[in-house]
């Protein structure tokens, strides 16, 4: 059951009774004593004074331990708990640190009525807090009430530090008070302790066994309880005390004579307890914490074990899977029908007996994985994925390689089987060919040894077609030898074990037809010089024929009326100029086979070597003289072409100039500063353009001068071209630098503009704030603004040199410029502008300092007021002494 404190049960009623107890039998009236003597009323009064002082004392101490207990997260503290809290100011930090809420910021001073305004903060955030205060203004905390700054204090612990304690029990019948659950809470820690018994927050706690008893029970380490006596209530309280602070970090806020008394203060002792309790409920959810992470640890660890599992038998597998590959993959087998036999049934005992139990293994894998991630799934963790390459699927990819190498093994060792079958019905069928071949070989080798062709040129054409009849049927049958070939080189393939035989009969197969293919290719020769002859004779014609032609092509007096038409004349020609070198390379060629008939060197002549020389002497003279025709034709073209292109250039130059001086004849000059400066980029890459221009134009006129002074036909033209062009050029810079000045002039025109503009926006800005009639309403405030003025007065100075430089600007303007509204009368207006803001600030300067003087006077007076009314409250609750050196000693003071 969880029991909690509601803001009622500690209501300023309990408070008031609580604090008002002792004060309340001062001023009963005196008929309510009993008639007892004078001197007895007087001893009870006394007594009843002495022991209210004394518990007084004793929670003044505890909670000032423990106000700065928490004061100390920000680095403060309080000496005197009746001084130290009368500004507020430490109240206000205590709150914030409790609360964890952000509290107004204390108000600025040390007067009364500054100090009484943050402890209405303070009592007002208390009020939102559901805390009732009754009988209590920030005027008792300020005059430093003791009894009254002690019930906020206890108000104060009650909310934040006691009304949140709960205590589980086994019904949740009965609801009990923050009070109780806490001496519920000490009843159930300290159950079972010998000399231990805790029924209230005075008494019970004098021996300091209860607070052993506490710590023991949650830190058993830390002391021997057994070791400790009830009557040594001196060392047991400071036993546990020291433990507290040292090993728990818990403020020690009482001492052990501050416990050890008849009656202890109730209110200190539960402010003590307090602290125990919410330390040791913190450890509590700590340990359950640790606990459940633990869980978690061990579920991981679970999970940890069974993915090294899964990745021990996966690489167990699949390395046993790439050694069955390479194995199975071996293709060295038997060259004999028993070997291969004996390697089939070996692989028979693999499939059945070897393969099955890894069939297993690969299972259990994929039920380990679904085993490991279900469990990581269960605790909220991450899903285990298996690192590349020892995934379920490379497991499946490799099983996959593995019965595809089986399915290969299989059939390499099926089809060595088939083929050590076939290879003698291969032998048998090789010696019925190879007997064919013998016999065809023979007779066609006595019908190619005659030679009989003839001596006619239609002769010798039929004789070649006949002898290519021949060689077609032999190239024919070459497919019928190389079928012997194919099978002899078909066993020795498959490494037939009578192999030497088949190659001796195979070699005389292909000796016979070598010597038919050495006898066919000589005739062939014969008859190929013949037709080669002819060919030549042919050739030299139709080359001749051709030269005429392109004679007449090449003495045409056309060279072109305009640029491109000489630029069309002289693509004609270079075609022209190809042929002709095409048809050199064909006169080489004809020379070169004419040569071997010329010079045969060799007992055959077809024909007289005299009449080729000839022939070919008569056909590369013409050729000679045709390429000098073409060589002469050309360079009239080029020069043409010259003339015409220096045209062109010229006239091209031309148009760009004229282009460009009717955007430079411009009078835009732009209509502000962003404007014209865009004008002045535009004008430099103009020039950049210009310039980049210059090199090419140079050149252009260059040519011309080159034209004239080789006397071309078109040089007058040449020379009337560039005067002009030069001409137009030296218009284009004028009119380029002239827009450069209008440019640059425009520029410094809207360039003193827009600084005159900023100067006089930042005038018109500091004249109303030197206008400002605020001059602050106490001495920090004045003090403030006493020095933005100086700030800005150094402001002031510092734009002296701006309005100079404005007169600089407008002076260098040309006179054209200089004159105009807009500039002429702006710099006077901007220096009578800057004489009124600095008179102007000189008098804001002058009362601000009057301000200064008069608040700087007020808060002075103030503080002697308040020292004479200290001293004259001081004065009259002075007593005159009765004995003469005591008045002396106060007429001193």
């Amino acid at each position: 059951m969880s029991s909690t404190l509601s803001p009622t049960d500690f209501d300023s009623l309990e408070i008031q009774g609580q604090y008002s107890d002792i004060n309340n039998r001062w001023d009963l009236p005196d008929t309510d004593w009993d008639n007892d003597s004078s001197s007895a009323r007087l001893f009870e009064r006394s007594r009843i004074k002495a022991l209210a002082d004394e518990r007084e004392a004793v929670q003044k101490k505890t909670f000032t331990k423990w106000v700065n207990s928490h004061l100390a997260r920000v680095t403060c503290r309080v000496g005197d708990l009746y001084s130290d809290l009368r500004d507020g100011r430490n109240l206000l930090r205590l709150l914030e640190v409790l609360s964890g809420e952000t509290l107004p910021k204390p108000t600025k001073g040390r007067m009364r009525i500054h100090c009484l305004e943050n402890v209405d903060k303070a009592l007002q955030f208390l009020k939102e807090q559901k805390v009732h205060l009754e009988n209590m203004g920030s005027h008792d905390i300020v005059d430093g009430n003791h009894r009254l700054t002690l019930g906020l204090v206890w108000t104060i612990i009650l909310r934040f530090q006691i009304q949140d304690i709960s205590v589980e029990t086994e019904d949740n019948k009965e609801k009990k008070s923050a009070k109780d659950a806490l001496l519920l809470w000490c009843q159930m820690k300290t159950a079972g302790y010998p000399n231990v018994n805790v029924h209230n927050f005075t008494t019970s706690w004098r021996d300091g066994l209860a607070f052993n008893a506490i710590v023991h029970k949650h830190r058993p380490d830390l002391l021997d309880f057994e070791s400790l006596k009830k009557c040594n209530a001196h060392y047991n309280l400071q036993n546990a005390f020291n433990l507290a602070e040292k090993e728990l970090g818990l403020t020690k806020l009482l001492d052990p004579e501050d416990v050890n008394v008849d009656q202890p203060d109730e209110k200190s002792i539960i402010t003590y307890v307090a602290t125990y309790y919410h330390y040791f409920s913190k450890m509590k959810a700590l340990a359950v914490e640790g606990k459940r992470i633990g869980k978690v640890l061990d579920h991981a660890m679970e999970a940890e074990r069974l993915v090294e599992k899964y990745e021990s038998l996966a690489s167990e597998l699949l390395q046993w899977i790439e050694q069955t590959i390479v194995t199975l993959n071996d293709r060295q087998l038997a060259n004999s029908l028993s070997g291969v036999q004996n390697q089939l049934q070996s692989f028979n005992s693999y499939r059945t007996v070897e393969k099955p139990p890894k069939f297993t293994e690969k299972g259990n894998l994929e039920v380990l994985l679904f085993t490991v991630q279900s469990k990581l799934r269960a605790n909220n963790q991450k899903v285990y994925t298996p690192r590349e390459g020892r995934l379920i699927s490379d497991i499946n990819k490799a099983w996959e390689r593995l019965e595809k190498a089986e399915h290969e093994r299989e059939l390499a060792l099926r089809t060595e089987l088939i083929r050590q079958e076939k290879l003698e019905q291969l032998a048998a069928r090789f010696d019925r060919k190879a007997a064919m071949r013998e016999t065809w070989l023979s007779e066609n080798q006595r019908l190619v040894s005659q030679d009989n062709f003839g001596l006619e040129l239609a002769a010798v054409e039929a004789a070649v077609r006949k002898h290519e009849a021949i060689e077609t049927d032999i190239v024919a049958y070459s497919g019928r030898v190389q079928a012997v070939d194919a099978v002899a080189a078909e066993l020795a393939a498959e490494r037939y074990h009578d192999i030497k035989r088949i190659a001796a009969r195979q070699h005389n197969v292909a000796r016979l037809w070598g010597f038919l293919r050495q006898m066919v290719a000589a005739r062939r020769e014969r008859l190929l010089v013949n037709l080669e002859l002819q060919k030549v004779f042919q050739d030299l014609l139709y080359l001749m024929d051709w030269m005429e032609e392109m004679k007449g092509r090449l003495q045409s007096p056309d060279l072109g009326k305009h640029l491109a038409g000489v630029e069309d004349l002289l693509q004609l020609h270079e075609l022209v100029e190809a042929d002709i070198a095409v048809q050199a390379e064909r006169v080489r060629a004809v020379s070169a086979s004419a040569l071997r008939f010329r010079d045969p060197g060799t007992e055959y002549k077809p024909c007289d070597p005299q009449l080729v020389s000839e022939r070919v002497a008569t056909l590369e003279r013409s050729y000679e003289a045709l390429c000098e025709l073409a060589a002469a034709r050309r360079a009239r073209l080029e020069e043409s072409r010259r003339l015409w292109r220096f045209l062109w250039e010229v006239g091209e130059a031309e148009a760009w100039v004229r282009e460009q001086q009717h955007l430079l004849a411009s009078a835009e000059s732009g209509r502000d500063l962003t404007g014209v400066l865009r004008l002045l980029n535009k004008h430099t890459a103009l020039r950049g353009e210009m310039s980049g221009r210059l090199g090419p134009l140079k050149l252009t006129l260059e040519q011309g001068q080159q034209l004239v002074a080789e006397g071309h036909p078109g040089a007058g033209q040449a020379a009337a071209r560039a005067a002009e062009l030069q001409a137009q050029w030296e218009r284009l810079e004028a009119l380029a630098e002239e827009r450069a000045q209008r440019l640059a002039q425009a520029a410094s025109l809207y360039q003193f503009q827009a600084d005159a503009n900023d100067m006089e926006a930042w005038l018109v800005d500091a004249l109303r704030l030197v206008s400002s009639p605020e001059l602050g309403h106490d001495e920090f405030s004045t003090q403030a603004l006493a020095r933005q003025h100086r700030a800005l007065e150094e402001e002031i100075r510092g734009h002296r040199p701006t309005l100079d430089a404005l007169k600089e600007q407008s002076s260098a303007l040309p006179p054209a410029l200089g004159r105009a509204p807009e500039v002429q009368g702006r710099v006077p207006a901007l220096e009578r502008h800057y004489e009124e803001l600095q008179a102007r600030a000189g008098e804001r300067a002058r009362a601000l300092e009057a301000a200064l003087a008069l608040y700087t006077m007020l808060s002075e007076a103030g503080a002697c007021g308040l020292w004479v009314e200290e001293k004259e409250q001081w004065l009259n609750g002075l007593t005159l002494p009765e004995r003469l050196e005591d008045l002396e000693v106060v007429q001193q003071r």
